[in-house]
């Protein structure tokens, strides 16, 4: 598909998966690296109240923030740059690099949206990138409801229940899939060792830099700039 009509897709559904988009080789590096940094058993970096309220069990690590220069070559891809400024317009600039890590057995991520909807046109454009494969041994697939982008706050309720027309996703080793910062989705159970992706989060021109930091939940909007609940919800 050419850049407009993949633009078309992803602001029609709140997001795009593509096969492929990147080289295993390429990613392989990524993933080796990512395996070495975490180990089998990493601990969880978040409080007990933000696991236990958002029922998020991740790791999340900033490799670019610590001088580590393999995570470049994927933020500077010429291709990912293109397709970035197709839906997002001229402007656009990178945000972070964010690698987000669960354990077995863990409940992977809770359905939330990545910044508050309360201005439609404020968002942020998760890129994520995946380096080895997310299937049904290893779980952690991602759920999203296709067009959520454009229906508001996410609904109070069960932090893992379901929606109608909801879309699972199982990317594949050198998968992307672009995710927009309102579309409601969330992480299944963890059934193998580990799974994990990169996040190289985008936005439009003007975007606050702040814009990721309070997260919405089902049961709560989360700051984690304060790692605090700013707000109930039921």
């Amino acid at each position: 598909m050419k850049l407009d009509e993949l633009a078309r897709t992803f602001w029609r559904d709140g997001f795009l998966a593509i096969d492929d988009f990147f080289d295993p080789v390429q990613v392989g590096r990524i993933d080796e690296r990512i395996r070495q940094h975490y180990g089998d058993h990493p601990d969880f970096s978040h409080t007990d109240e933000f696991i236990s309220a958002a029922q998020t069990e991740v790791i999340p690590w900033f490799p670019q923030n610590e001088g580590i220069h393999e995570f470049d070559a994927l933020a500077n891809d010429a291709g990912l740059g293109a397709l970035t400024e197709a839906i997002l317009g001229p402007g656009w600039r990178p945000d972070y690099c964010m690698v987000m890590f669960s354990r077995r057995g863990t409940a992977g991520q809770a359905w939330h949206q990545d910044c508050s909807p309360d201005s439609p046109s404020q968002h942020n454009l998760n890129r994520l990138v995946y380096t080895s494969d997310i299937d049904d041994a290893v779980g952690g697939q991602t759920v999203v409801v296709p067009g959520s982008h454009k229906k508001g706050l996410l609904p109070a309720g069960d932090p893992h229940g379901h929606f109608p027309g909801e879309t699972i996703l199982a990317p594949r080793k050198g998968t992307l899939v672009l995710l927009h910062g309102h579309t409601w989705h969330r992480v299944l159970p963890v059934r193998g060792r580990f799974r994990y992706s990169t996040n190289y989060r985008a936005v439009p021109s003007g975007t606050p830099k702040d814009i990721t930091d309070v997260c919405v939940y089902r049961n709560m909007r989360y700051r984690f700039s304060t790692s605090s609940i700013v707000e109930h919800r039921s």
